[in-house]
């Protein structure tokens, strides 16, 4: 069963690899909420869908009163609040940046599962961690060409705030998700997260614009499309893996395996942008990838 949950979080990490490039395109087109919002309109279509097919059963009806409360709140701090940082980051610093900043979230996870959850990793969970962290810190530096906080302007300084909220959020979402699932179906458990994001989404934006960004979001048929391939790989799949992990396999392993996303995102561009890349990139690679390796042979 370990070893299964392992798998669905490295799962997981491709996904959200996949999903991140689709994702960074949408928000260029229809901005930072409509891409949040829209992702989980979509997700939550495709999970009700889902949910009716392999449940019998469409709508999370028989979810436990815990489950409702955890999962909720975990939508709002994981999905809402956090994705507004990172898409905020994203649209601001750039997602290499943010992705630098997201590599803080195994760690900030395992302390927040030992406090909260009463998990601890143990020695091989440490090594591994130790190994993945180093690795997607050198490839996203590499990636940068450097990285110096001396740099920051005026102009970035949001963006560099809202980074650094990123792991926090992040880590947070995912206590909370462990804590309310339980052994409730993953596919029902994300949809009880989507349709709370929904309504933060949709909140967020009445009272930003009325509501006048999703309408005109609509009429990108370009950016709508990004989002709704973005959607498939990220808050449908991703998430669901995330779920199903983290029923099977401590907390911090399943933070560190699916934080692989800056180093596995690296083949799609190689392969669809042809980007060349830099010897510590590759050896950061090779040393997330042994990190993982622990986790999966040891």
């Amino acid at each position: 069963m370990e070893r299964i949950g392992e798998l669905f979080a490295f799962g997981t990490a491709v996904c959200w690899s996949i999903g991140a490039v689709f994702f960074e395109q949408g928000v260029k087109r229809i901005g930072v909420i409509s891409v949040n919002f829209f992702k989980v309109v979509f997700a939550s279509v495709l999970l009700t869908v889902t949910a009716g097919l392999m449940r019998g059963m469409p709508m999370p009806v028989d979810a436990p009163v815990r489950a409702l409360i955890f999962l909720s709140l975990s939508g709002i701090v994981g999905f809402v609040v956090s994705d507004m940082f990172l898409f905020t980051a994203y649209a601001t610093v750039g997602p290499r940046v943010a992705m630098l900043f997201m590599a803080l979230s195994p760690p900030i996870t395992a302390a927040m599962a030992y406090l909260f959850l009463g998990e601890s990793l143990g020695s091989k969970g440490w090594l591994g961690m130790g190994f993945v962290f180093t690795g997607i810190c050198m490839t996203v530096i590499g990636r940068q060409g450097g990285f110096s906080f001396s740099k920051i302007n005026k102009a970035d300084r949001w963006g560099y705030i809202s980074a650094s909220f990123i792991p926090v959020c992040n880590s947070a979402g995912m206590v909370l998700s462990k804590a309310g699932l339980g052994d409730y179906h993953p596919v029902s458990a994300t949809q009880i997260r989507a349709f709370t994001a929904v309504i933060g989404f949709g909140l967020i934006s009445l009272f930003y614009t009325k509501g006048k960004n999703l309408a005109k979001a609509v009429k990108d048929a370009e950016g709508m499309k990004y989002t709704a391939i973005g959607s498939i790989f990220g808050p449908f799949l991703g998430v669901t893996m995330l779920l199903f992990a983290l029923q099977r396999v401590n907390t911090g392993i399943v933070s560190t395996l699916t934080g692989l996303t800056p180093v596995l995102i690296m083949l799609p561009e190689i392969l669809v942008f042809k980007k060349k890349l830099k010897p510590v990139e590759i050896a950061g690679a090779f040393i997330a990838v042994a990190g993982t390796a622990i986790f999966f042979l040891w």
